[in-house]
């Protein structure tokens, strides 16, 4: 769609300067977001090698808690796991990524699940307790992750509309505009010229 301006020498330079200042934050935006998919399946890579790590040790946890359930009362089972006295504190920062920021969480972990007295529980269950225990830094990351693939996801999207609003409108209504005003400025001198023709053809008859 061409623009809505006077077919002039000076909007023409203008023109034709905004071109490439818009062919070029076209290029900027492409590659930006070219790098946010690469950093997002980056991203999705990691979570699902941690998923499928998680999801084998919660299995075999998930084993020993029903061996140990098997060995002792459910009594027993609930005491042991309500004296447990772990504490995690996450302290909520950023990182830039392409300039977008995206989560980073300072973890502090400090207790034990296994704190408990060893004589009427089951070893199946010290276990079961160790490997979760083991897994929580990996549930950390998986949540950091999928937080941050959630920001990438909507500053893609958004990336995506500049990107496209430059390609299929901003640059083909400068082009066609450009175009424009080059036919109007052709038109405009072989008129003049044709003018001047015919003014020295009367000058050139006296």
């Amino acid at each position: 769609m061409k623009l809505d301006i006077p077919p002039t020498r000076m909007q023409l330079l203008r023109l034709k300067r905004r071109n490439i200042i818009a062919r070029r934050g076209h290029k900027l935006l492409k590659d930006k977001q070219d790098e946010l998919i690469r950093k997002i399946m980056e991203f999705v890579k990691q979570i699902q090698d941690l998923r499928f790590k998680i999801e084998k040790e919660l299995e075999s946890a998930y084993g020993f808690f029903y061996f140990a359930s098997s060995k002792q009362s459910p009594n027993t089972t609930e005491e042991a796991l309500l004296g447990g006295n772990k504490k995690i504190e996450i302290e909520y920062t950023t990182e830039r990524v392409f300039n977008v920021r995206i989560p980073k969480f300072i973890k502090t972990i400090s207790g034990t699940m296994l704190n408990y007295g060893f004589l009427n529980t089951s070893g199946d269950l010290d276990l079961a307790l160790k490997k979760i225990d083991a897994l929580l830094e990996g549930l950390l990351r998986i949540a950091e992750l999928e937080k941050a693939l959630e920001i990438l996801a909507i500053e893609i999207e958004k990336t995506r509309r500049r990107v496209n609003a430059l390609e299929f409108i901003l640059i083909p209504s400068i082009e066609e505009t450009i175009k424009y005003i080059n036919l109007k400025l052709s038109e405009i001198e072989r008129s003049d010229l044709t003018r001047l023709m015919r003014v020295k053809e009367i000058l050139g008859k006296r």
